[in-house]
């Protein structure tokens, strides 16, 4: 295969009026084509679309279709089945000006019927509607289905026939050869869209999606953001530039030969062309496309000082910076290329990431189709693998004894359960609650028991408690600066103030700061008292308060629990003034006694080491006691899991909606404890079924899973 270098020029490689330069051709090597797109990219004159996706979209359906294909074909047939064929029978095809000036002459003949704007004339829904008509009713009828190479505007002049993603680009494409330049393309992880306006703030459908042939050509995106649907991203969705736009041509390029082959040179192509991208600043606000030359990175490293990994980090800082999060396929990504390097724990922090985007969304059946394949992939066949892999064997360092992992399974498939929350198709059968169940039960109780689950009504009680400290310590603050600035019997009430009107915990906490008699309960849950030795005194005080039982701290707790009445409080202050040294002196004594029970459980050492989620699907908080339960009832979690979905859907509408899950979950948890009464359902968990029988050793593909997404 020859290779033939060009330099660049200064000159443009195009002038947007049908004169193609004649002198970029013939391109006779991937060199010639990425110094193609490199004038293209850096001339004053923006970037022509049209010529480039012709381009591309030649030499792809070269090497990947026809005589390709078969060659592939029977080279698989006689090495067996392997990942990527290296090398083509077919050789590199030569792109003459002959032939791309014929296909972009026939473009500009098909928009004809449009009309041209005036000057500085920005683009009208009618006028994009038109182009979109053009474009959608020369295609052939049979072309209404997503499938390989059907992405370019070659396989559109040449064949008419183009997938969701190319009826798109044809439209952005078609506008800006009219000249109206205020036509951008629009892209979510799974669709595509177009904007315009002087701010691009209106949006308008050109194309279908799914598998049906259903027109929403011409209708805005408003509602299929409102509808909350993953598929518009929440109206976060990409919007492109000139760049961006051809960085989406690149992207959209499909390196497959077959079903399980690649060819080398259509990925060796994309891979040059993204890098081209990346160093021009194109792909900073791009995730799929960073995300999308890691994995060819991956697979055939060719930078020196940018590693796929680093390639993943920023796909995901890109979402969060730009698009607030709102991308799922970054974290996909770089889960399942932690998987591949069997860096489990990692692998699991990404997958869980992905499912607290997934949660913003609104499960929707026939848009969310894709998004819900990869998460059932990672559910049903990914997990699933890795858990028979660990279990077979007894490691310290295996993650079945790391909490932190059980932790972001449990965010994981909390993630789920509240993206099919709203929905009005259920996501979690039976399919789904087995591989679940299962990957459960290969955690002991010891290390689930690590785990500190809490809900929210937790953390707006926590809240809730930070705001009244705060408003009691800007209080105290301010009498002690009127304190000081008034006489002796100013004081006075400065201290008996806080002593009226401190709630009891606060109290005790300010009484007896710097003791280590800290309540480990307290500090990890939130519940009972702070301190040890006020557990046994809280009972005392609950069922006789005029009597106090426990000498120690008997004028401290009275103080905390007397009424606020003026006269009976100076007489209390009376006392504890009169008797405070010896009170304070055998407090001391209590604590002395009760440091060496204390040094044993260390409560801030084991809350460095336990991790703390927190739940908010409805069905997942009502497994919280079940799934930190010594025996799990494996019926009852799949009970919970499978059962909400139904009524949920049942109950959809009433005014009392809102209940209704608690009320399930009180039944399954009614029945769970019945059965387990019974007859033990629960045991171990052990006696449950294996993974899912596709989870076997085929799923360590030994590359990444390819795809075509928009």
């Amino acid at each position: 295969m020859s290779t033939v270098t060009r330099s660049a020029s200064a000159s443009p490689c195009m002038a947007l009026n049908g004169i193609i330069d004649a002198s970029l051709f013939p391109l006779k090597s991937t060199s010639d084509v990425v110094n193609l797109f490199r004038r293209a990219l850096t001339s004053a004159i923006e970037p022509d679309l049209t010529l480039l996706s012709i381009v591309v979209g030649y030499i792809e359906l070269s090497l990947t279709t026809g005589e390709a294909a078969q060659a592939a074909q029977a080279a698989q047939a006689t090495l067996g089945a392997s990942d990527v064929i290296m090398g083509n029978s077919v050789p590199f095809p030569v792109v003459t000006h002959e032939l791309i000036a014929g296909l972009y002459k026939k473009f500009q003949t098909i928009l004809s019927v449009v009309d041209k704007p005036k000057p500085h004339r920005q683009a009208t829904r009618d006028i994009i509607k038109k182009v979109s008509d053009v474009i959608w009713n020369s295609l052939i009828r049979s072309s209404y289905k997503d499938r390989a190479h059907l992405q370019n505007l070659y396989s559109y002049l040449s064949g008419n026939k183009l997938d969701c993603f190319g009826v798109a680009l044809a439209t952005t494409a078609g506008c800006q050869l009219l000249g109206y330049r205020d036509v951008r393309l629009a892209i979510s992880e799974d669709h595509a869209w177009v904007m315009f306006g002087q701010k691009r703030v209106e949006s308008i459908e050109v194309t279908w999606h799914g598998k049906g042939s259903e027109d929403k050509r011409g209708q805005d995106i408003g509602a299929g953001i409102e509808s909350g649907s993953w598929l518009y991203l929440g109206g976060l969705a990409v919007v492109c530039e000139r760049g961006m736009e051809v960085a989406a041509i690149c992207v959209a390029l499909n390196i497959s030969l077959s079903a399980n082959s690649d060819c080398v040179e259509v990925a060796e192509l994309q891979q040059q062309l993204l890098w081209l991208l990346y160093d021009l600043g194109h792909l900073k606000r791009y995730p799929m496309a960073l995300g999308l030359l890691g994995e060819l990175e991956e697979i055939n490293r060719t930078h020196r000082s940018i590693s796929c990994e680093q390639l993943f980090r920023e796909a995901i800082e890109a979402s969060r910076s730009y698009y607030h999060n709102h991308h799922v396929y970054p974290h996909i990504f770089q889960g399942n290329y932690y998987n591949r390097l069997l860096k489990y724990r990692e692998a699991f922090a990404a997958w869980a990431n992905a499912a607290d985007v997934i949660r913003l969304y609104t499960y929707q059946c026939r848009d969310d189709e894709e998004i819900y394949k990869e998460l059932l992939d990672i559910a049903n066949e990914l997990i699933p693998y890795v858990m028979k892999t660990e279990s077979s064997g007894h490691s310290a360092r295996s993650i079945l004894r790391d909490a932190e992992v059980f932790a972001n399974l449990l965010r994981f498939y909390d993630g789920i359960c509240q993206w099919e929350e709203d929905s009005l198709t259920p996501i979690l059968h039976i399919g789904w609650a087995k591989p679940l169940v299962n990957n459960i039960t290969k955690f002991d109780y010891d290390i689930r028991s690590q785990v500190v689950i809490k809900l929210p009504e937790d953390l707006e009680a926590e809240e809730a408690a930070k705001k009244a400290a705060a408003a009691v310590a800007a209080a105290a603050a301010a009498a002690a600066e009127e304190g000081n600035n008034n006489n002796n019997n100013t004081v006075v009430k400065k201290d008996e103030k806080p002593k009226s009107e401190l709630p009891t915990t606060l109290a005790d906490l300010t009484a007896a700061c710097g003791e280590k008699i800290l309540n480990p309960d307290f500090l990890l849950q939130g519940g009972g008292q702070p301190f040890a030795d006020q557990k046994q005194q809280t009972v005392a005080d609950n069922a006789d308060k005029e009597a106090t039982t426990i000498t120690t701290t008997s004028n401290g707790g009275s103080a905390a629990q007397s009424p606020p009445i003026e006269a009976e409080h100076k007489e209390a202050k009376l006392e504890e003034n009169n008797s405070g040294t010896n009170s304070n002196s055998k407090n001391v004594v209590v604590v002395e006694q009760a440091t060496p029970i204390v040094d044993d459980y260390d409560p801030f050492e084991i809350m460095l080491k336990r991790p703390v989620i927190t739940l908010y699907s409805q069905k997942m908080k009502g497994l919280k006691d079940l799934l930190l339960a010594e025996k799990l009832n494996t019926h009852a979690i799949s009970l919970q899991v499978t059962a909400q979905s139904v009524a949920s859907r049942k109950v959809r509408g009433a005014a009392d909606s809102s209940r209704q899950p608690a009320t399930i979950s009180a039944t399954i948890t009614a029945i769970a404890s019945a059965e387990g009464s019974l007859g033990g359902a629960g045991g171990g968990g052990g006696g449950t079924a294996s993974a899912s029988s596709g989870a076997g050793d085929s799923i360590a593909a030994s590359r990444p899973k390819r795809t075509r997404r928009e």
